[in-house]
């Protein structure tokens, strides 16, 4: 097992251990959009499932799959400010995407589907917020 901790993000602390598995996990979820047909996506837009299409699905993927290599990238530069920053932007947008998906367009609703992103971003928003001076001070 040893052997495999060499590949893990070096830095001190939780954080970037857990970009590292969010970017793994969204990079699958990504892979699922392109090749997993439309069942999961349309969990996330429950609301008004008929909107989710292939196109949509794979925009969607495509997204995800930028965010998961932003992540990846911010996982091994935790101490490089703008690496941070814009890492941190990725949690913003996923934010107001799902926020505003929910709230305003009406195509999300509370559940299954859309509860682990919206839990996802916030909670690493705040972690981040919290823990920036500390990544950014070393």
């Amino acid at each position: 097992m040893s052997e495999y901790m060499k590949y893990l993000p070096q830095a001190t602390g939780l954080l970037p251990k857990w970009l590292l598995f969010i970017s793994v996990v969204s990079a699958f979820n990504s892979a699922q959009s392109y090749f997993g047909g439309l069942k999961l996506t349309r969990r996330v837009y429950e609301a008004n499932p008929g909107q989710v299409t292939g196109l949509s699905a794979r925009t969607f993927g495509t997204w995800t799959f930028l965010t998961a290599l932003v992540r990846l990238y911010g996982a091994y530069h935790i101490n490089n400010p703008a690496v941070y920053d814009i890492t941190y932007a990725t949690y913003i947008v996923a934010f107001m995407h799902f926020s505003s998906e929910w709230i305003i367009y009406k195509t999300a609703k509370l559940g299954k589907g859309l509860a682990g992103p919206l839990i996802v971003s916030t909670s690493t928003l705040i972690w981040m917020t919290l823990q920036k001076s500390y990544y950014l001070n070393q």
